[in-house]
């Protein structure tokens, strides 16, 4: 997608908790996907079906095991290219 704020390969990092909405059958609905800080990469850009200034990323993010998950839908407002690491309980 030409001038989209996130192009494909490029690192970005989860702004917030990423939860599943029920787009991805094989994690439990409402499981944590990506805590705020996780590192991942965009695989995908578009926007949204009527509404294109509404862009929206496919992005795998690192697991615990430094495997890359399944790609989740994002929007912007839900990525970053600034790590900012997660608070300790």
């Amino acid at each position: 997608m030409d001038g989209a704020t996130y192009g494909l390969g490029e690192v970005v990092f989860a702004s917030e908790d990423l939860y599943n909405d029920g787009s991805l059958p094989e994690i439990e609905d409402g499981a944590l996907v990506a805590a705020a800080g996780t590192r991942g990469v965009v695989v995908k850009a578009g926007h949204l079906d009527g509404q294109p200034q509404m862009e929206i990323f496919a992005v795998r993010f690192e697991g615990a095991d430094d495997v890359l998950g399944p790609p989740v839908g994002c929007l912007t407002d839900e990525l970053t290219q600034e790590y900012t690491p997660a608070p300790r309980a």
